[in-house]
């Protein structure tokens, strides 16, 4: 009996897979229990994925290493197999093997984060989990307008990050320049209208300049970039119909909905609210009368 036990529990194969899957289900099952007891009353949501991610990965370690000792006396000839098997391997698992490397760059290099707002593979939307082979979002946009969620989760490879451009748009600058133009008839009061719209944007983005002009500090120390200004401007073109004012201002990436909403209406309840000499221009239309064709019919 004791050779039995010898031969077959510690030291064949079968013996070793039992070991490794008992020491797997132990495992996953403390971290189970270890995620429910230190990451479940953790109430921020970031905190708590970040928690939950740490036990996962120190869970997939422990796993390795136990498998590592389990079969230190096979080794040898595992090494040998996997030398003969790398080139096959290596090409039938190329998209993995790019998806594992973008995961390992998205950690260390800063592509991005989870809750940050990106754009990759052509998807745009928030990052919700980064794991080691996709990286999931909650898209936006698409048919929903402005950058609000559709409702849509987005799972690309991480190899995609090899592939094609990232955007980042809350990164290390969490502010986006923003426009919005408005339409004025010839005649009005050309510099009324510029004080009034700089007044407005400057009301309703004040804080967000402020914010966004000492953010732009840190960006110039870390990168070779002009000092850039985050206060609002106002500038005027002419065109075949109208006078066009464009206001640029910086907003935050999350806001830029609801900033427009809220200069669009206090600009024209701005202009109605005061007898200032400023007129919205709109698109007119004039029918022209077409010339009269007369027609002879010569019977025959």
């Amino acid at each position: 009996m004791d050779d039995f036990v010898n031969t077959w529990l510690f030291n064949s194969t079968v013996g070793k897979l039992v070991a490794v899957i008992l020491s797997i289900v132990i495992i996953w099952s403390v971290m189970k229990v270890l995620k429910f007891k230190i990451a479940g009353p953790i109430k921020s949501s970031d905190n708590r994925y970040r928690t939950r991610k740490l036990l996962d990965f120190t869970g997939y370690f422990i796993m390795i290493l136990m498998i590592t000792v389990i079969f230190s006396d096979k080794l040898g000839g595992l090494t040998v197999a996997l030398g003969v098997a790398g080139a096959g391997i290596a090409f039938a698992l190329q998209e993995v093997i790019a998806s594992v490397a973008g995961w390992l760059a998205i950690l260390f290099a800063g592509f991005y984060k989870t809750g940050d707002r990106v754009q990759l593979g052509g998807i745009k939307g928030d990052v919700i989990d980064v794991n080691v082979l996709r990286t999931t979002l909650m898209e936006t946009g698409q048919w929903v307008d402005g950058d609000l969620y559709n409702g849509r989760i987005v799972r690309i490879a991480n190899s995609f990050v090899f592939k094609e451009p990232v955007f980042n748009y809350s990164g290390d600058f969490p502010f986006l320049w923003d426009e919005i133009k408005i339409p004025v008839q010839f005649g009005s009061d050309y510099e009324k209208a510029r004080e009034l719209f700089l007044k407005v944007t400057k009301e309703i983005t004040h804080k967000e300049s402020s914010e966004a002009a000492l953010t732009w500090k840190h960006i110039v120390s870390k990168f070779m970039i002009e000092d850039a200004s985050t206060e609002p401007m106002v500038t005027l073109i002419a065109n075949d119909n109208w006078v066009e004012y464009t206001i640029r201002y910086v907003v935050n990436y999350k806001r830029r909905r609801i900033t427009k909403d809220k200069l669009f209406s206090k600009i024209l309840s701005a202009v109605e609210s005061v007898n200032s000499g400023i007129k919205f221009a709109s698109a007119t239309f004039q029918l022209v009368e077409g010339s009269e064709i007369k027609v002879a019919v010569k019977e025959i």
